[in-house]
């Protein structure tokens, strides 16, 4: 109604337009860089996650009062928060998600994973090298930089990483980046994704979760999260 806001946590439905919102609100989003789980977390800490702020539609006159109030209220404000846009949060969040973060990142782990395993190592040594040990370099990297971290670890793996890792992730692996982000700025990707569900729903997900789960690391994977953490959650 008249005054009211409509607040997201993503772009997606405003820059798509599955949601056409009348003209006499305000549409506001804060977007936290941070799976929920974590935005929780670290406001119960006393701190807060890093967070996207945009406006989309200024009835009021007061739309940038009350996304800096809420994201003040989630502890954003903290670490800081940067304005952006409704369109650049969707895009480059879904390529991140895509490229690095989930499927880059998952895909480079199994990936890894099975050529060790194929050489004839242990699965249980691959599993440390290729998929525990990340955490501990990407923590290093979020506190430190990318420099920083190459400062933080050995001289050997100083110089093996920065030699060989643009062999792996080569011009030809930024190609098929680009295309991505292409699919996802041409609005194919989203009419992919809302096709799918449509159809699928949840099941959605089904065939490609069955293939993870049914992964040697995600085997081995189990049996190490049982010996480091007996008490936690597997899911």
């Amino acid at each position: 109604t008249e005054g009211k806001a409509l607040s997201f946590s993503h772009g997606a439905a405003i820059h798509w337009k599955w949601i056409v919102p009348p003209k006499n609100v305000d549409v506001i989003m804060v977007a936290p860089k941070g799976p929920g789980q974590r935005v929780r977390e670290l406001y119960q800490e006393g701190f807060g996650t890093p967070s996207l702020v945009a406006v989309f539609q200024d009835h009021t006159g007061k739309a940038w009062d009350r996304v800096l109030a809420m994201a003040k209220a989630i502890g954003s404000t903290r670490p800081g928060v940067l304005q952006t846009t409704f369109k650049e949060e969707v895009e480059t969040d879904w390529f991140g998600e895509q490229v690095d973060l989930c499927g880059g990142a998952h895909t480079m782990m199994m990936n890894a994973f099975e050529t060790l395993v194929e050489a004839g190592y242990q699965p249980e040594v691959a599993y440390f090298e290729c998929l525990h040990e990340l955490k501990l370099i990407v923590d290093l990297v979020q506190k430190y930089g990318i420099a920083g971290m190459y400062n933080r670890v050995s001289e050997t793996a100083r110089y093996g990483g920065l030699t060989r890792g643009p062999y792996v992730m080569d011009n030809e692996a930024k190609k098929k980046m680009k295309e991505v982000l292409k699919e996802i700025q041409s609005g194919g990707f989203a009419e992919e994704w809302v096709s799918k569900y449509k159809k699928d729903g949840k099941n959605s997900f089904s065939r490609y979760m069955k293939e993870i789960e049914n992964h040697q690391i995600e085997k081995v994977g189990r049996e190490m999260r049982r010996m480091m953490w007996p008490d936690a959650p597997e899911v």
